[in-house]
């Protein structure tokens, strides 16, 4: 079964949450919730969108977890950022929080990846990994996406783990880590060189912890790219990268 098929399985149709949230999101980043205004009530919400409060509250919080709004107590929720238009035109209908999810998802994998990697690397994966990010930093340095090389790298970092099942993982669900990487890249492509710089900063540390075989320091590395990556998703072209340990992850 493949990673799609997996996740069609797993879930037969959108839940009513998700599309609740995708409309918040929409409704965000057109500026009809404008940011640092108070949202309406979970009872207004409800009455908007024709869904009883507690789908309206589960679609709240997932909003407060991606760091979209934020609660203020006795005051009730407040919109934080302001997402870029486009995320929501590079990512099928409905499918929004599945991608955040899957964010929080490669987290995990993607940084015992590279503690392993750290472990096991042997000369050929070395080759293969600086080759990779030898061909991310030609794309920053044309302007080009780079999703493809990106994929790349972390492709290499998994073959460096000497474990077949990280491979058979990226392979089942290579859609989903494909838009991701698609989304945050071209939107990196609207920010400021120094912005892009930093997001390459990040892949240097990974592989250069990697090299050293310093195992924590590499797994860390990973996780802190990876949430920062998932946090990008959502910032306005002007914004600042929050560090991943700041939206409480």
């Amino acid at each position: 079964m493949t990673g799609g098929h997996a996740l069609v399985a797993a879930r037969t149709e959108t839940r009513f949450s998700d599309i609740i949230y995708e409309k918040i999101v929409g409704m965000i980043a057109d500026g009809r919730f404008p940011v640092n205004e108070r949202l309406p009530s979970e009872q207004n919400l409800a009455a908007l969108f024709g869904a009883s409060r507690p789908v309206v509250r589960e679609a709240l919080e997932r909003l407060r977890t991606d760091g979209l709004i934020v609660s203020r107590k006795g005051s009730g929720s407040y919109v934080r950022q302001k997402p870029d238009s486009s995320v929501l035109r590079q990512v099928p209908v409905g499918s929004l929080a599945d991608v955040q999810r899957f964010f929080e998802f490669r987290s995990g994998l993607e940084a015992e990846a590279a503690e392993l990697a750290a472990r096991n690397w042997q000369p050929v994966d070395k080759a293969r990994i600086t080759a990779a990010l030898g061909a991310l930093e030609r794309c920053l340095e044309l302007g080009d996406l780079g999703a493809d090389e990106d994929q790349a790298l972390h492709d290499a970092i998994a073959m460096a783990t000497g474990n077949q099942f990280h491979l058979i993982v990226r392979e089942w669900f290579r859609p989903h880590f494909s838009i991701g990487m698609s989304v945050t890249r071209s939107l990196s492509l609207k920010r400021t060189p120094a912005h892009v710089r930093m997001v390459q900063d990040e892949h240097a540390a990974i592989v250069e912890a990697i090299f050293a075989r310093r195992e924590a320091e590499a797994h860390d590395a990973m996780k802190r790219h990876i949430l920062n990556a998932r946090a990008r998703m959502f910032q306005g072209v002007g914004a600042e990268t929050p560090r991943a340990e700041e939206r409480d992850k």
